[in-house]
């Protein structure tokens, strides 16, 4: 049986309010830290104005890792880092 684990990551105000309010279910991160799928994620929202933790916190399963390195883009990396990147939701 695998063991789930409780892997905790500050966000902001304005993308946890997305969050609990299920508009927003993905999230991006960089990839310095593991997670697997079945894991949680538990958000702690973080105000970087004041630059210290709110108290609220949400929990959500991991049900999708999906790993990339820039150099492994279907783009070209000189176009990456003028563009930027887009993630969506889909439902």
């Amino acid at each position: 049986m695998k063991r789930m684990r409780k892997i905790h990551k500050k966000i902001w105000p304005k993308y946890f309010e997305a969050i609990v309010s299920g508009k927003k279910k993905y999230e991006l991160r960089l990839n310095d830290f593991e997670v697997k799928e079945g894991d949680v994620l538990v958000l702690e929202e973080w105000d970087p104005k004041a630059k210290k933790y709110t108290g609220r916190k949400i929990e959500k399963k991991v049900t999708y890792v999906g790993r990339f390195k820039i150099g492994q883009l279907f783009w070209p990396k000189e176009e990456v880092l003028k563009k930027g990147l887009l993630i969506l939701s889909l439902e």
